[in-house]
């Protein structure tokens, strides 16, 4: 679903829906988080039990036979965290980045819930502003929606508080996946970071940009308007684009940089791709990152 398609759709599951639609379409493989087993406990073994799940090292401490019995734990739990700062209001496009990252937090939640695996979800700037445990419940991807429906906010992003905070709210580990434009303090967010790890958490990072923050293909002179307390600024864009790609190119090397130190995976997204694309490219991320 292109962007401009899914901007003309006012509410939220309508845009979600559409672009899980646009997703499951063109699947090849499996949207599936994945799955593990976990141990629950042992039973004597008897006659035409499977002997492959018998326990032998207590077998040779106790010289009796046991089998290890598993339950399947497809329950998967997603912690979504979104970005709602003020700087999160930019758009020069079809979509703000907050409305590019509210569709796909939603879509998401409607992936994971379909295969019944618990979602919870966070829109945070300076504080968490609205929290949404994790949960499989029929019903749940309401409490979701009305979540993700919080307006964006003016402020700074007070980065390490907020992940602190859902670092210790998630009393199950999950996998984490953080969707913003990262304009916040690196120090802060990557401590943050290290402690969700620290944790055993997974976590991808979905790095949300618009075109001209990435292009900077503005003309003429301009004033510039900084979100979060930046100040304003009037120039002549051309004059100052060489130094601005330059700044940009440090910034994204030491987020790709310090994503992959810490054990995170990362992916740029533009919000002029389509999101049914981006959602793709997400989850086969986690593919490959829970391979690891």
């Amino acid at each position: 679903m292109r962007p401009d398609e899914i901007a003309r759709i006012s509410r939220l599951e309508l845009r979600a829906r559409r672009v899980v639609e646009g997703f499951v379409s063109g699947l090849h493989r499996s949207p599936y988080f994945g799955q593990s087993l976990e141990f629950v406990q042992h039973r004597e073994y008897v006659a035409g039990d499977d002997t492959r799940r018998i326990d032998w090292k207590l077998w040779s401490r106790s010289d009796r036979y046991y089998l290890k019995q598993f339950e399947e734990d497809t329950n998967v739990r997603v912690m979504l965290l979104l970005d709602g700062s003020e700087s999160m209001q930019f758009g020069s496009g079809a979509l703000t980045k907050f409305d590019y990252g509210s569709t796909i937090a939603a879509a998401l939640s409607m992936l994971v819930l379909k295969q019944n695996d618990s979602v919870g979800v966070s829109v945070f700037d300076s504080s968490v502003r609205s929290l949404v445990p994790a949960s499989s419940r029929h019903n749940h991807l309401q409490a979701v929606l009305a979540g993700l429906s919080v307006e964006t906010a003016g402020g700074k992003t007070d980065i390490k508080s907020v992940l602190r905070r859902v670092a210790e709210s998630l009393s199950h580990r999950s996998i984490v996946i953080l969707i913003s434009d990262l304009f916040c303090d690196r120090d802060e967010l990557f401590r943050g970071l290290q402690l969700l790890r620290q944790r055993k958490h997974e976590v991808l990072m979905m790095h949300v940009m618009d075109d001209q923050e990435l292009d900077f293909q503005y003309s003429g002179t301009l004033r510039f308007e900084g979100l979060e307390d930046a100040g304003r600024l009037t120039c002549d864009p051309a004059a100052l684009r060489a130094g601005y790609m330059k700044a940009l190119e440090t910034f994204l090397e030491t987020i790709r940089r310090r994503c992959a130190g810490s054990v995170v995976d990362y992916r740029l997204v533009r919000t002029s791709e389509n999101l049914d694309a981006a959602l793709a490219h997400l989850l086969n991320a986690r593919m490959g990152f829970h391979k690891k």
